[in-house]
């Protein structure tokens, strides 16, 4: 055969996808000899024949769909070259290519286990389109020895799949069936019970029972998501009182239960089978999501799930299998272990999972990420343009809602979510996952970025480390995140941050969260906030809306009204505190501000069950209201400061008018976006910014975002497209942060 001799080389997921059998029914379309191979760097082809300039631009557009191709470049080759188009076994260790994230189940397998054939029924399922990939690998090549799969040999059947390049499950490397692969059972009462195991869990499940299920990522626990007796017994054997549970639902049953959209349709569907929360029907009892006015969805993701719940016929509750705020479980010891107490019967398998990894937690409008976990993870953002030199970085994130990063071949890759650090096995885990990630990318970072708070257990791990540390600064990770999310050059110029959130140290010592800054990923400047108000009690004072309240009524001179609203609170003793001073500091935080509004309004004034469950239900209460209903309160500005003391007088006035409480939410929501929006457009205007940025975990708040976005008009405008607004995204910012100074020259040792 004649024509040209090129080597090939394919960067990005493109391995555990299908690329080599696509790459070879490729090849032998077009005529081509040559041969495939996978490799630490990717994907490695020599191909020799005419047209293979059109072979090489059809490796990107004719790519399989779980493939995410970075580069494909073409060499000239001289070597020897096979007469025909083989697969060569993977060459080399190590990690310079991409890892797939774990795919949900694809339309052909779960046709499968329903059909007659010999994987009827077979929870374990999968081929190269779908299936377990991340939580069950132990390194690279992804090859199946370097799976938790490689205790199970393959029969000669599967064998002969995963040979057969024209067959979908060549070189799937979960391959197996009942004969040879992972089997299923079901425990009670400490024992295995005989029997099929789905149909025992079914059995457990209508009796109002809780089952332990182990999925891809570790167990959930599963009950009937329209008996209360068994949500309100869950909850109170998982001391999650208030917190919503996500629900499992067969896609026939969906508009059932919310109000789905052809948005929420593309992403339930999506290989990362997110939870999407969409507004709920209020069709499922109360004790599902209390006081909510949506509702966390996701189809079934394994062919598991697909048995499960179709064998059960109606919406599961899908909870992480775990104590509230403690790790999810993953072991089949640590299940028994640990969930004993709050399940009654263990839907249990034997393949090991690698790595913990939650449900990933989605909006489709506007799109927004808020935990980027199983389905996500280990995909990688490429590294804005300026950033090529870019060293590699570590970033350890802040101190809730964990996350790290590594910064590697001009791509970021941001790890999956690792719960608060507060929680002393969240903060295990925390330990574990920088072994864990460090080893799997071979990653030997030049600089390792931490947020500049001192107290935080990532940033004294990061300062342990014996590397170069770049100390950031909360709120200029946030801003520099949403910049990397974006695309954002190092040089595009300035931006205003409008970054709301609950707190983060603030160069002045003080715990900021809701500002207004002017910067880049090189630095900032604060340009406008919101008037600080102590903290009294420090941590105490995030968990108690009431004490919020009181410091922001005291500040606006309606301590009548507060001493009316919270006659039982020891409200002396907290007023000599902030006095004083002691254990009170000053904080602009909006999170803050959210939680003294709910409390005027009686929501869970006392404590908080949850991180932001008073702003959540505050949310909720706005959702309700049709929107513009009066537009929204005003705001005070001295100088810089943006005040809230006139919403308490128009919040009490509206109040005694007998008007509704989700209208007052919703008119604090409008005026704290418009406040916000206002004073960020102005540097836009006057030609100090080029953009608007919007980051923080307050805007997790749909109706907030809303506002913002409608008082900024047509100021250019950046919000999160892939990675969380709040501190699940922080490692990132630091990451770019970080990386800019070591370009710069601007390292800290």
């Amino acid at each position: 055969m004649k024509g040209k001799a090129v080597s090939i080389r394919v960067s990005g997921q493109v391995q555990g996808v299908g690329f080599r059998p696509f790459v070879w029914q490729l090849a032998r379309e077009m005529g081509l000899r040559g041969q495939v191979w996978n490799d630490a760097q990717g994907v490695g082809i020599v191909a020799v024949g005419e047209g293979v300039e059109a072979f090489a631009e059809a490796l990107t557009t004719r790519a399989p769909a779980l493939a995410r191709v970075d580069a494909v470049t073409v060499a000239p080759y001289s070597g020897a070259v096979p007469e025909g188009f083989e697969i060569a076994p993977s060459r080399g260790r190590g990690a310079e290519t991409r890892v797939t994230p774990d795919a949900a189940t694809c339309t052909a397998c779960a046709a499968e286990i329903a059909a007659q054939g010999r994987r009827r029924g077979y929870a374990f399922t999968n081929c190269t389109h779908c299936g377990p990939r991340f939580s069950i690998l132990n390194g690279l090549p992804y090859d199946r020895a370097q799976t938790t799969m490689a205790a199970f040999p393959m029969c000669p059947a599967c064998r002969a799949e995963y040979e057969a390049p024209g067959d979908r499950r060549f070189h799937a490397q979960p391959v197996a069936c009942p004969e040879c692969g992972p089997r299923l059972w079901y425990e009670a009462g400490g024992a295995e019970v005989p029997g099929d195991a789905v149909s025992l869990a079914v059995a457990c499940l209508r009796a109002g029972g809780v089952v332990a299920v182990k999925g891809i990522g570790g167990f959930h626990l599963a009950c009937d998501a329209s008996d209360p007796v068994v949500l309100a017994l869950l909850r109170d054997r998982k001391h999650r009182p208030f917190k919503p549970f996500a629900v499992m639902v067969a896609e026939g049953d969906l508009a059932a239960l919310a109000e789905v959209s052809a948005a929420d349709m593309v992403l339930l569907r999506d290989p990362a089978a997110p939870v999407v929360v969409m507004r709920s029907r209020h069709r499922l009892p109360k004790a599902v999501a209390p006081g909510m006015d949506s509702l966390g969805v996701m189809l079934p993701y394994t062919p598991l799930h697909h048995l499960l719940l179709g064998a059960f016929g109606g919406p599961l509750v899908m909870t992480s299998g775990n104590l509230s705020g403690e790790p999810q479980v993953i072991g089949n010891a640590e299940a028994r272990d640990k969930l004993a107490g709050f399940a009654d019967g263990f839907l249990m398998h034997n393949r090991e999972i690698a790595r913990r990894l939650d449900d990933s937690v989605e909006r489709s409008t506007p799109p927004m990420i808020l935990r980027r976990a199983r389905g996500r993870v280990p995909g990688t953002l490429p590294l804005p343009p300026g950033f090529e030199a870019a060293p590699q970085v570590l970033a350890l994130g802040g101190q809730m809602k964990g996350a790290i990063c590594l910064v590697k071949n001009g791509q970021a890759l941001l790890g999956h979510h690792l719960g608060d650090l507060d929680d002393a096995l969240c903060a295990d885990e925390f330990t574990k996952a920088l072994v864990d990630y460090r080893a799997l990318f071979d990653h030997h970072p030049a600089v390792v970025a931490v947020d500049a708070h001192p107290g935080y257990r990532a940033t004294q791990a990061g300062m342990a480390m014996g590397l170069p540390v770049a100390e950031v600064w909360h709120h200029h990770a946030h801003l520099a995140a949403c910049l990397a999310d974006n695309g954002w050059p190092l040089d595009g110029g300035k931006v205003a941050g409008i970054i709301l959130d609950g707190t983060g140290l603030g160069p002045d010592g003080t715990l900021w969260g809701g500002e207004v800054l002017l910067g880049d990923y090189r630095g900032f400047t604060w340009q406008a906030g919101l008037r600080p108000a102590p903290l009294i009690g420090g941590d105490r004072a995030a968990r108690a809306p009431w004490r919020n309240a009181l410091v922001r009524l005291d500040q606006a001179g309606m301590t009548d009204w507060a001493d009316a609203l919270f006659a039982d609170a020891p409200r002396d003793v907290l007023r000599q505190a902030a006095a004083k001073g002691i254990n009170a500091p000053m904080s602009s935080s909006a999170g803050r501000l959210f939680d003294a509004v709910a409390a005027c309004l009686g929501i869970c004034p006392e404590a908080q069950s949850y991180e932001g469950e008073a702003a959540m239900r505050l949310e909720a209460l706005a959702a309700r209201c049709p929107a513009g209903q009066g537009g929204g309160y005003e705001f005070g500005q001295a100088g810089q400061m943006l005040d809230p003391t006139p919403i308490w007088a128009a919040m009490r006035d509206d109040l005694a008018r007998g008007i509704q409480r989700g209208v007052i939410a919703q008119r604090f929501q409008t005026g704290l976006g418009l406040a916000f929006a206002g004073a960020a457009r102005r540097l836009v205007e006057a030609g100090d910014a080029r953009a608007v940025v919007v980051s923080g975990g307050c805007f997790q708040n749909v109706g907030l975002l809303g506002a913002v976005l409608w008082g900024l008009g047509d100021t250019p405008v950046l919000t999160h497209q892939s990675v969380p607004a709040n501190d699940g995204g922080l490692a990132l910012g630091q990451a770019m942060i970080a990386a800019a100074r070591v370009m710069g020259g601007a390292e800290r040792a």
